[in-house]
């Protein structure tokens, strides 16, 4: 069970911010997935040719800005977290809003580049079992489970 609970509304309303964060996030993960690619690539060429000159400066920066991206993503997940938003999918920039609608526990499910919250799904479906919102969802969703 969530900690947080959310309406349309509030998640809707709480979109720029996360956005943000969420965009922070992405960013963070491609310098560091693009910094560890090329530092395992000069670890192979190393191994392979059995040694070679390394501008050890270099490296010591671009680690330096991987570390620094590391510390970017920590610290924005951490208040998406704190915020009571689920990070599903760092890739496609992909969150979920716990709410309650008709008694049930559902996902309010937000994909980066959609203008809005227009989908959901339950807890164990994810991603591929998203639904459209109905108007009527939008309207009463709640914060509380009973």
């Amino acid at each position: 069970m969530a900690d947080k609970y959310f309406t349309w509304e509030e998640a809707q309303t709480l979109l720029p911010v996360l956005e943000s964060l969420l965009r922070t996030c992405m960013e963070g993960k491609k310098v560091i997935e693009e910094v560890e690619a090329e530092l395992q690539g000069v670890g192979k060429r190393i191994f392979s040719s059995g040694g070679m000159f390394v501008d050890l400066g270099r490296l010591a920066m671009r680690k330096g800005l991987r570390d620094k991206a590391a510390l970017r993503v920590k610290d924005a997940m951490g208040e998406i977290d704190s915020i009571g938003v689920q990070v599903k999918d760092l890739d496609i920039g992909l969150l979920d809003f716990p709410a309650v609608y008709e008694d049930q526990v559902i996902l309010l499910c937000w994909k980066m580049g959609e203008t809005s919250i227009g989908h959901w799904h339950d807890t164990q479906a994810g991603f591929a079992g998203r639904k459209p919102l109905t108007p009527e969802m939008k309207k009463h969703t709640r914060k509380k489970a009973n």
